[in-house]
């Protein structure tokens, strides 16, 4: 019996418009009435996460991962952080620079970004919080100051060019770095210790609940690890083949409810 159901958000829960369907919140909060924990797993920051967690009804004490697992927190306090060295930040900041990419800088509840544009301007429309606009040299100065360091830092740019950033980047960091796209114009770059998978297997354990009771859905590349460490990893309708391929099940997509249907076959609702 499956004890705990782990949902990835753009792409999977939410629609097209970043809405979730009525039908949707029923179910899912049918679910949590039952004692099932429905975990919200988002490469989005805090922020913008938590108005769908309100959404949704969830109980206030449920952990939220963000950031692709390099923020976790419970009760909207911090339990988990990974950080990318600040060292590296700067490296990658100078090896991005001749590709012309938009680099957004994630640090707990906060974004960072060298330049204001196009990019930039999409993602503020899903985040309450303000952008704040500064050199790399100024931002790394602050953060050290601060003791902290990028969560997350996110390559934006057309899905041609960040093929060729992630193959460049792959090939200075593969090991020591989580290099892979969300979707094909966003790169993630995050420390090892920060992954979905592993945000997952720490809930989980939190928890008491075993890999092979725990759902988990997502749609693109930064889910396939949780989709594969989960006992049943389900991909979207709308997910690349061989995301797909390495699932156990396929639903709907995410415009046409395949959360709420795979979740109301799994536990026969």
């Amino acid at each position: 019996m499956y004890k705990a159901v782990f949902l990835d958000m753009d792409g999977t829960l939410l629609r097209k418009d970043h809405s979730v369907s009525q039908a949707t919140v029923d179910t899912i909060q049918t679910l949590t009435q039952k004692g099932i924990p429905v975990i919200l797993v988002s490469a989005r920051p805090l922020n913008a996460v938590l108005p769908t967690f309100k959404t949704l009804g969830l109980p206030a004490h449920y952990p939220i991962i963000t950031l692709n697992g390099g923020y976790i927190v419970e009760a909207e306090q911090p339990i988990f952080t990974a950080e990318v060295a600040l060292p590296v930040v700067t490296t990658i900041a100078r090896e991005v620079r001749p590709f012309g990419a938009t680099i957004a800088y994630y640090v707990q509840r906060e974004w960072f970004s060298e330049v204001s544009d196009a990019w930039t301007t999409y993602e503020q429309r899903i985040q309450e919080v303000k952008l704040t606009v500064a050199p790399i040299e100024e931002l790394i100065r602050g953060w050290a100051d601060r003791k902290v360091a990028p969560n997350k830092m996110m390559v934006m740019s057309e899905a041609e060019n960040i093929s060729k950033i992630q193959q460049h980047l792959r090939s200075l960091y593969e090991g020591q770095l989580n290099i892979y796209p969300s979707k094909p114009t966003y790169l993630e770059v995050m420390d090892v210790a920060g992954s979905k998978s592993k945000a997952v297997a720490f809930i989980g354990a939190r928890l008491g609940i075993s890999p092979s009771e725990i759902i988990a859905m997502g749609d693109n590349y930064n889910d396939r690890e949780m989709l594969q460490f989960a006992g049943m990893g389900v991909a979207m309708g709308n997910a690349p083949d061989d995301i797909k391929a390495i699932s156990d099940m396929i639903t709907d997509t995410n415009n046409e409810d395949g959360v709420r249907k795979a979740l109301e076959k799994l536990f026969g609702l």
